[in-house]
């Protein structure tokens, strides 16, 4: 079973509601008087670090989600490329001549073709600032690109257009909806056989409840794919195929109304004829665009090209340029930082008291989605990926941890800005930018920084019930330290999850337990690529976890009562009481019958002490 599709809504996946992950504000904004403008809170004057207006609105923030090789990974080498921010675009799978990706760097990814994590790319392009968070694919990498999806203001579901909507399409799309992301939808693979692009659109209508208004419209799909029309403009767009693959295309851009020139161009009377029908019919049957209902969700933009020989890649990237939204906030728990009180997640005592946090505030406010250890493996470095929600980063700046004591300080003395695996140190940045942190442990997936006298807190990121579990072990004891802190290192990442029987300081076998197999799989080839050790894994039986959010006095009264028969009990790495079930009936049920277990599916890192 996938982690989607249990029957779990998301929202109690995420324990709130799901109107905290709205982009819009839902309070009037107050003029200025010692307040920020869109929040309703107070700031501290001397701690200002707005960022400069005309920064927030030259800033575009996506993030790319498809069904495995539907040709994401090619989609962003592409945008990358006519982004101006490589000379040739990389191959997935690439020939002696060719230049690997840029976003798949971990020879695992070289190896077998498939992202299995996510990364971040940023280029400037037409005087704006582009950030791209290319995502996993597989099912198995969901939780990554749960992540990824947080950080993201703009989503591209890229579809093939051989096969249409896939089921990793329709599960990503999910989460999308619950962040009330604006979706553009680029259909690709049109140089291969493809669906009529009208079923194309009643899929997406009839299973997503979405509208899409084309903009962009193939001419011809397979060997007889041309090029595409811009509704927008009404200019046809011919596409030449690159002479090296990896460079642009050459492209003939002509009026539809210069009907000789497109006929002797096209070559084809049938195709001809189809494109000036389908103008026609387009015209006349569709709704107008209309960037509100883009904006919430309700109406997705459509293109249709081919990342792979560049057709309407460029095209799709000006239109996104100008149709996408810029950074927006986030709603979240604000508390004095001399407040010890603490309220449970989730309570409708706390969402009452969420505020909606926007870019233009005062101070500065981000938070941790991603960590991710030896981007560079001379140096063995872990940094933390913080989205930039509200104010300017600035070198050396002190900043607030949502899970630390109130008043502890943290100093941010070099921040990096990331394209792939290579980074480089920057000084400021603004809202949408995704920058990396050195990280020696301190800051976890969810966390958030902050500047101010006000504690901020987002919504944390999650991590969910596994369905796979294995022990793993170090078959050679002289290579303990390094096998140690590969493990550490890389459950820092979320990259997998550990666990131990109960009472185990760290002697005792440990258990890994991940959503998918490859998870597994890259684990150990990790280990082995990035810390030089060799591992062993057992498999166990157990095909999913719950936190006993109760605590230990109520998984001993359970035990007791002997309702937990057939049922593992181990701790998390913070030695919170986990149990482990064969299948979804005996949990369900038990979560019914043994109320006071308070049973979740889903885990955070607990404050520090």
């Amino acid at each position: 079973m996938g982690l989607f599709s249990k029957a779990i809504s998301l929202s109690t996946i995420f324990g709130i509601s799901t109107n905290a992950f709205t982009s819009r504000p839902v309070y009037p904004p107050q003029q200025p008087n010692k307040k920020c403008a869109t929040c309703h809170f107070a700031t501290d004057d001397s701690a200002t670090v707005a960022a400069p207006n005309q920064e927030i609105n030259r800033r575009r923030n996506l993030a790319i989600i498809s069904h495995p090789d539907s040709g994401k990974t090619t989609m962003t080498e592409k945008l990358l490329l006519y982004g101006g921010a490589i000379q040739q675009a990389g191959a997935v799978r690439q020939k002696a001549e060719q230049r690997s990706t840029a976003s798949d760097f971990m020879e695992m990814e070289k190896e077998r073709g498939i992202s299995i994590s996510s990364t971040v790319m940023n280029f400037d392009y037409n005087d704006l600032r582009i950030n791209i968070l290319d995502t996993p694919g597989h099912q198995d990498f969901s939780e990554d690109t749960y992540r990824a999806l947080a950080a993201a203001d703009n989503a591209i579901m890229l579809l093939d257009g051989g096969k249409g909507l896939e089921q990793q399409t329709r599960k990503l799309f999910e989460v999308c909806r619950l962040r009330n992301l604006p979706l553009f939808t680029f259909v690709n693979k049109m140089d291969r056989p493809a669906l009529s692009p009208y079923d194309i659109m009643d899929q997406i209508e009839n299973e997503f409840g979405l509208e899409t208004h084309p903009i962009l419209w193939p001419i011809g799909d397979g060997a007889d794919f041309k090029g595409v029309l811009d509704r927008l403009t009404n200019i046809v767009h011919i596409y030449e195929k690159p002479s090296k693959r990896g460079s642009k295309a050459k492209v003939v851009e002509v009026p539809l109304e210069d009907e000789e020139k497109l006929q002797e161009l096209i070559g084809d009377s049938d195709l001809y004829e189809k494109l000036k029908e389908d103008a026609e019919l387009l015209g006349e049957l569709l709704n107008p665009l209309d960037m509100d209902r883009v904006m919430d969700a309700t109406q997705s933009p459509l293109f249709f090209g081919s990342a792979m020989t560049n057709f309407g890649v460029q095209l799709f990237l000006d239109k996104f340029c100008t149709m996408g939204t810029k950074p927006v906030g986030r709603k979240a728990f604000i508390n004095s930082e001399l407040s010890t009180k603490k309220k449970k997640v989730g309570s409708e005592e706390e969402e009452k008291e969420m505020v909606f946090v926007g870019p233009d505030h005062n101070d500065f406010t981000g938070f941790v989605f991603k960590n991710q250890a030896n981007l560079d493996p001379k140096h063995r470095d872990r940094l933390a990926y913080i989205r930039i929600v509200s104010g300017s980063y600035f070198k050396g700046m002190k900043v607030g941890h949502s899970r630390s004591k109130p008043g502890k300080k943290f100093n941010l003395a070099q921040a990096q800005a990331l394209f792939g695996n290579d980074r480089e140190s920057v000084d400021i940045a603004y809202p949408g930018d995704v920058i990396g942190i050195n990280n020696p442990g301190n800051f976890a997936i969810g966390d958030t920084l902050f500047t101010g006298s006000n504690s901020v807190v987002f919504p944390g990121i999650p991590s969910f019930s596994p369905e796979k579990f294995a022990y793993i072990r170090n078959p050679n004891p002289s290579n303990y330290k390094s096998f140690q802190k590969g493990i550490e290192q890389l459950l820092d990442e979320g990259a997998i999850q550990a666990l131990r029987q109960r009472n185990d300081d760290g002697g005792g076998p440990l258990i890994l337990a991940a959503v998918g197999q490859l998870q597994f799989e890259v684990v150990q080839a990790r280990l082995t690529n990035e810390y030089g050790v060799e591992s062993k894994m057992e498999p166990l039986s157990y095909t999913l976890a719950r936190w006993a959010d109760g605590g230990w006095s109520a998984v001993d009264k359970a035990d007791k009562d002997g309702k937990l028969f057939g049922i593992m009990i181990v701790q998390d790495r913070w030695k919170r009481p986990v149990l482990l079930f064969r299948n979804d009936w005996k949990a369900t049920n038990l979560a019914n019958e043994e109320t006071h277990l308070q049973l979740l599916p889903w885990s955070k890192p607990p404050d520090l002490s």
